[in-house]
């Protein structure tokens, strides 16, 4: 069965490619949402006065893969103790969010993130609200990784992630041979 749920783990450049990887997932696309400002541009979002986060839409199979390893995957990206921060990314715009379209994705969250709080034995701060508005980034930030994989945010920004991505999730990617063939 078809399902979608938006992700905001820090800049979208990062958990794109990741999530785009993994089978079962059909869509992963760069946008905004959980603002006001209706088509909102990357530099407006950057300005902080929208509202908006940066995210993923992930469409997946839930048959082919199940929210709980979506979640895996999403908190693997990412530090969700970091309030509107990652690394030196650092906004509003790059707050740790999802936003579930189920209220069986809104609990299976819920549950997981009191789980990693016990684990981490600090606060996770990740937001977690209905989706809303889903709106798509501009096209120079699809396959952002993957068009500019020698840039030097890509090299020291995304590369470590996927890395780490690839190594902890391999039994999940569509053909590692081709994912992230640039990494």
């Amino acid at each position: 069965m078809t399902a979608a749920v938006l992700f905001g783990g820090g800049c979208f450049w990062c958990i794109e490619p990741a999530f785009s990887a993994l089978k079962g997932v059909s869509l992963s696309q760069a946008g905004y949402s959980g603002g006001t400002t209706p088509y909102p541009t990357y530099e407006q979002v950057c300005s902080q006065k929208t509202g908006h986060i940066e995210v993923v839409q992930v469409r997946y199979d839930s048959d082919v893969i199940d929210f709980e390893t979506l979640l895996k995957v999403f908190f693997s990206l990412h530090d969700p103790t970091t309030l509107d921060r990652q690394g030196h990314d650092i906004g509003s715009q790059y707050a740790s969010a999802i936003f579930y379209t189920t209220a069986e994705q809104q609990k299976q969250a819920a549950d997981y993130i009191k789980k990693l709080e016990e684990k981490l034995q600090k606060p996770v701060v990740t937001k977690l609200q209905p989706a809303q508005v889903f709106w798509p980034a501009e096209p120079e930030h699809y396959n952002y990784y993957l068009n500019n994989s020698f840039a030097p945010y890509s090299v020291n920004v995304i590369q470590p992630k996927l890395r780490a991505f690839m190594k902890n999730f391999e039994p999940l990617i569509k053909d590692p041979r081709e994912a992230l063939k640039k990494t």
